[in-house]
């Protein structure tokens, strides 16, 4: 028996047109999984690019994960189509990255309400939403397995000193406070549905990812890949096989576990 195997089974992939998302999408299809749907809000440019709207184990549907009416009309469309999700992978979030708005990225002190709100809408509210919508199917099927995205900054805090090349140029940026605070909340998140479902078979777990690469400035780079004992970036790829893991029977004893990649961060 092939531990790995996910042949049967039917994902749900959230934030499906980010970076990651299409990771995730291109490479579980590519290993025969049932089917693949990815939800976001809009089709990208990027989906377009990455040949999956033309695979027959990939299906697209336009969502809000901050709706609970968008998510049970997703969850409806799925049941028409005599699809029952077994897997639910909660990638979609939102941040602030070295390049956001100096109102995003300023003192703690000044950290604009609005903006806090935005992150933790879809970073955690989108997460407890998807959990219920999905998993109240799962729960009745008895079977399943719920991935939290989470980060990093979820377990540890943002280290600071990465940016002080930015204020070296006399701007000011600071890694801003919604972004960890929504990540740390997934973790708990995930524990307390990883207990309430145990008896439904349902496997809840959080994967704690650090920093991947997409076209951050040099600078940036050199200091975030100085502080990772590995000393580099990862390639999104590279949190892909955990995935593939954490859904497959590989891991049916595993629930309530914060699964790290973090090229040796939280070691130090």
């Amino acid at each position: 028996m092939n531990l790995f195997d996910i042949k049967d089974q039917v994902i749900v992939v959230t934030g499906v047109c980010g970076q990651l998302g299409l990771e995730y999408a291109n490479f579980l299809t590519e290993n025969n999984c049932k089917m693949l749907v990815g939800l976001d809000l809009n089709k990208s440019k990027l989906l377009y690019d990455s040949g999956l709207l033309s695979k027959k184990n990939f299906l697209f549907i336009q969502s809000d994960i901050t709706s609970k009416e968008s998510l049970s009309s997703c969850v409806s469309q799925l049941i028409d189509k005599h699809l029952i999700p077994t897997a639910l992978i909660n990638n979609a979030a939102i941040d602030s990255p070295p390049n956001s708005s100096s109102a995003e990225t300023g003192p703690f002190e000044d950290y604009p309400e609005i903006s806090w709100d935005r992150v933790l809408d879809v970073n955690l509210k989108g997460v407890f939403l998807c959990c219920q919508a999905f998993g109240k199917i799962m729960a009745e099927k008895t079977f399943g397995s719920i991935i939290n995205v989470s980060s990093i900054y979820g377990v540890v805090s943002p280290d600071q000193n990465l940016y002080d090349y930015k204020r070296a140029k006399n701007e000011v940026f600071y890694k801003p406070v919604a972004y960890a605070a929504s990540k740390s909340g997934i973790l708990n998140l995930t524990r307390y549905l990883a207990v309430y479902w145990a008896k439904k078979n349902i496997r809840v777990n959080s994967l704690v990812i650090a920093g991947v690469f997409n076209s951050q400035e040099d600078e940036f780079l050199e200091a975030y890949c100085n502080r990772i004992p590995i000393g580099r970036m990862a390639a999104p790829s590279e949190y892909c096989g955990a995935v593939q893991f954490l859904i497959s029977k590989a891991s049916s004893y595993m629930t309530g576990h914060a699964l790290t990649l973090d090229g040796g961060w939280t070691s130090i």
